[in-house]
């Protein structure tokens, strides 16, 4: 990022070397390195500024997140994220965790744009539980089912992901 500007003040020096004085060159130098200065000191206040506000979003989100869930909105959002599925997600199966998966992925999509971020938090622990009865399973789980729910979890941590980067890129803007 310094070559920038180092390079256009050596240009600059070049380029009037030969039509002025030495005196005259040490005052476009002086001048040139009084804007390096400024355009540091305003980056160095940015990067702050950025750090506090990045703290503080942290610092919010450990707070919401060492609450800990409501154990019957839970089980209101599973119902809602995972229809029929809901009740028995730790009795899934070979046969029904596909389902379960792609149940989970319709209902986020739907559902993410009006989440706040503890929508989100209920959301992954849905999410979380789903995962561990997987783990349970997956030995005998085919290959093509546990493809396309790789690509249901990518696209769950990527929505999960979108909504990080847009409230953290909302709470550095001010």
């Amino acid at each position: 990022m310094l070559w920038g500007p180092l390079a256009g003040l050596g240009c600059v020096l070049l380029l009037t070397g030969c039509d002025s004085t030495p005196r005259e060159r040490q005052e476009i130098a002086r001048q040139e390195i009084a804007k390096l200065d400024t355009a540091a000191r305003n980056s160095g206040r940015t990067l702050s500024r950025l750090g506090h506000q990045t703290a503080t979003f942290d610092a919010a989100n450990r707070a919401r997140r060492a609450v800990p869930l409501d154990a019957k909105k839970q089980k209101i959002v599973d119902q809602q994220l995972l229809g029929s599925y809901a009740d028995r997600i730790g009795s899934l199966t070979v046969a029904t965790i596909a389902g379960a998966y792609g149940e989970l992925l319709r209902a986020t999509r739907v559902r993410q744009t009006g989440w706040e971020a503890r929508d989100w938090d209920y959301a992954q622990d849905t999410y979380r539980r789903l995962n561990a009865q997987l783990a349970r399973i997956r030995i005998d789980l085919p290959a093509r089912d546990e493809l396309r729910i790789r690509a249901w979890q990518a696209e769950f941590t990527a929505l999960r992901a979108k909504r990080t980067a847009a409230d953290l890129r909302t709470a550095t803007k001010k």
